[in-house]
């Protein structure tokens, strides 16, 4: 290692987490991962829906003991990728109850490769799998709350579910919205252009206007917000749907820049405009529209 890389390294902050109160009953817990919320325990126990990149579990047991006194109970995972289920062999080891869609458990449990990065992803270790799973939707009375849970159609992977908390009324949608940005569509992973634009949907139908929406990533949002990219994405996606059908290369569709007007918008975080338009293209090109 180069001694500018290691002052480059010695510069850049440590990642931390950070704790915002939502409602008088969930908290958001934010960091390098995905995006936290928290019912302290009260009456039942303590619930999470996801839990951050493995590095993080330690700052985040403590981000918790400073809510609540009372351990984890449950957890549940609205996918399998690593930067929501990190701590899942931590807290699985501890006692929590791991819950997840069947395909969580399914993609967890063995080898994973994702091509567009071109990375593998072994498979995870007994205490971090889901000991509870469902195929379509299962609610959780805790807290005084009641937490329905949903599994929508293959959209950033094939596991994906959202969470409504109903009488705090806010609404985790996982990675099938990403508030800041394009989203990931994982097409290793069963994820599909169609299921985000569903998904959003979903979400839109169940969601208020006072609804708090937590996104997998980014900030918290709103209804409006959640229309806005879920009308983002379908005109994206309509636009490049045009041209496959049309019998367009993926170098046409990227000349033509079909994202242009929204790149300002969108394009600046995880996933680049190219890198979207092509997943769209790589999706919609698989498939008669």
């Amino acid at each position: 290692m180069s001694s500018l890389t290691v002052a480059t390294a010695a510069e850049e902050p440590a990642p931390k987490l950070e704790t915002q109160k939502l409602t008088d009953s969930i908290y958001l817990i934010t960091g390098p991962g995905g995006n936290i919320a928290l019912m302290p325990g009260t009456t039942t126990g303590t619930f999470m829906v996801d839990d951050q990149i493995a590095p993080m579990t330690p700052a985040l047991k403590k981000a918790i003991a400073a809510v609540t006194p009372k351990p984890v109970r449950f957890i549940f995972n609205t996918h399998f990728h690593g930067d929501h289920t990190g701590g899942n062999v931590v807290f699985g080891g501890d006692g929590a109850v791991i819950v997840a869609h069947d395909n969580v458990r399914k993609r967890m449990s063995t080898k994973q490769f994702n091509k567009m990065f071109n990375h593998e992803t072994p498979p995870s270790p007994e205490p971090a799998l889901p000991v509870v799973t469902f195929a379509d939707s299962l609610a959780f009375h805790l807290n005084g709350d009641d937490i329905e849970v949903t599994h929508v159609e293959p959209a950033h992977t094939d596991g994906d579910s959202i969470v409504l908390f109903k009488k705090a009324n806010v609404l985790h949608m996982g990675d099938t919205f990403f508030a800041t940005g394009y989203p990931f569509i994982d097409l290793s992973s069963g994820g599909s252009v169609d299921g985000i634009v569903k998904a959003a949907d979903r979400g839109l139908a169940i969601a208020g206007p006072a609804t708090k929406i937590i996104p997998g990533h980014g900030p918290v949002a709103d209804k409006a917000k959640l229309k806005q990219y879920r009308d983002m994405v379908v005109t994206i996606r309509d636009r490049v749907g045009k041209l496959v059908a049309a019998g367009k290369s993926l170098a046409d569709v990227q000349a033509a820049k079909p994202s242009a007007e929204f790149d300002a918008a969108w394009g600046s975080a995880f996933i680049k405009p190219s890198q979207f338009v092509e997943t769209v293209y790589q999706d919609l090109s698989t498939k008669k529209r």
